[in-house]
């Protein structure tokens, strides 16, 4: 009989946690299109929008560490509240600096939410993986990840239908209207229309905090001493090596899922079209989670199934590179670059568990580098763009792209040695070296 991937706490705190997933994916997912959005309402190139991932997962970078003190001073109830009011702050400001067309101010707010969802990270990733046990946390967090890649569906399309119906007629209209009065009321209608549903946002994660001070959640320590693969001391190497593998992973995930609105631009796609691409490379990853969770660890292990998903993300940036030199325009290259997202979907909830085994008895700051590395999110698509106008948009993606499916697959597989993973389960099987 196989174990309920719950744990002996139940559901309940599952769900409850599925939905801090489910708002984490909802402003997070948003950037894709919120790229698009900022350069058409400030008149942006593509290195200047860009900034939006770029402030938003920079703040993982610096906040992680002061998030894992005052977790470790309130505790986890009072550590999420708080998160999720600084994520309503961030949210709101976010909102009425667009308005006011101020972007600095802008990409403060974003700064401000990914300050919130450092402490909410440095709280939901180790809760969910200490709810049950080790071997079954990959499932957990798919659980988390299905929320969290829904919202990151439906966030990127809400956005495009409610803030972007005519994006692409306002973009011409202003490339054939000179500065002036008729160009900027242009710009302030357009920039207007994100304030209501920013709002709508901070309110509802105020709601949620309110929600999750009434609800009742077990106290887990994220301080315990959690199960290593080779016993309780910790191998600081692997965890660093291992924080790496996951600055990279979130790197080209953030890569696959805001860069392809540009990379479908450059086949000649309209922006009413690439609009929706994040939602695309997100149901991708959704159908990723889906499979992991039947297949994980049932018929293959987590470790085992990241090294497979790492070999299928590099086969898909050859298909696409294949595409783009046969095709040179349409979506076929882009689908391919969408497909990303099944690839991705199962290499964090395997990554985390077991980098996190490797902080010995202090899982608490091995969770703060750990989201520290989410900053991966700011500096892959930074280098991104700057490196696509010198040798190609496709080009610089793949670039990228491939050595950080190989980094992540050789440590894996490096790793599994390392522990003398050698059985072979039924179903999918991988060579190991």
């Amino acid at each position: 009989m196989i174990e309920s991937p719950a744990g002996s706490y139940g559901w309940r705190p599952v769900l409850i946690m599925a939905a801090l997933f489910f708002s984490i994916g909802f402003v997070t997912w948003l950037n894709g299109p919120l790229i698009t959005f900022v350069q058409v309402a400030f008149s942006l190139d593509d290195v200047t929008a860009f900034l939006v991932p770029m402030c938003f997962y920079l703040a993982y970078f610096f906040f992680p560490l002061p998030a894992t003190m005052l977790s470790r001073k309130i505790g986890l109830r009072k550590g999420l509240i708080v998160a999720l009011f600084v994520m309503a702050a961030g949210t709101a400001l976010f909102g009425e600096c667009v308005t006011a067309r101020f972007y600095a101010g802008a990409l403060g707010g974003l700064t401000v939410i990914g300050a919130g969802l450092s402490l909410l990270q440095i709280t939901v990733n180790p809760y969910v993986s200490l709810l049950g046990d080790h071997d079954r946390a990959a499932q957990r967090i798919a659980i988390m990840g299905t929320a969290n890649k829904f919202a990151g569906i439906l966030a990127p399309m809400l956005f495009a239908v409610l803030v972007m119906p005519h994006v692409s007629e306002v973009a011409a209209s202003l490339r054939s209207i000179p500065a002036g009065p008729e160009r900027d009321t242009i710009l302030a209608n357009f920039a207007h229309a994100v304030h209501a549903p920013y709002a709508a946002m901070a309110g509802v994660l105020v709601l949620l905090a309110i929600l999750v001070a009434r609800s009742s959640l077990p106290e887990i320590s994220l301080d315990a001493a959690t199960p290593t693969t080779s016993g309780s001391r910790a191998h600081p190497l692997w965890l660093v090596t291992g924080v790496l593998s996951m600055f990279l992973y979130v790197g080209v995930e953030v890569l696959a899922g805001d860069a392809i609105g540009l990379y479908g631009r450059s086949f000649g796609l309209s922006l009413d079209v690439t609009k929706y691409l994040t939602a695309l490379t997100l149901a991708a990853m959704m159908a990723g989670y889906l499979v992991g969770m039947v297949v994980v660890p049932r018929f293959v292990t987590q470790r085992r199934y990241t090294v497979f998903c790492c070999v299928l993300g590099i086969a898909f940036c050859l298909l696409a590179l294949v595409a783009a030199a046969t095709s040179g325009s349409g979506m076929a290259p882009v689908l391919c670059v969408a497909l990303l997202g099944f690839a991705n979907a199962m290499i964090l909830p395997a990554l985390f568990p077991v980098v996190l085994a490797e902080a010995g008895a202090d899982p608490g700051t091995a969770t703060a580098f750990l989201v520290m590395a989410y900053s991966g999110g700011a500096v892959i698509p930074q280098i991104f763009v700057h490196l696509a106008p010198r040798i190609g948009v496709a080009e610089a993606f793949m670039a990228l792209a491939i050595p950080c499916y190989v980094v992540i697959a050789v440590w894996m597989l490096a790793f599994m040695a390392r522990t003398a993973e050698t059985s072979s389960p039924a179903g999918l099987k991988l060579t190991e070296g």
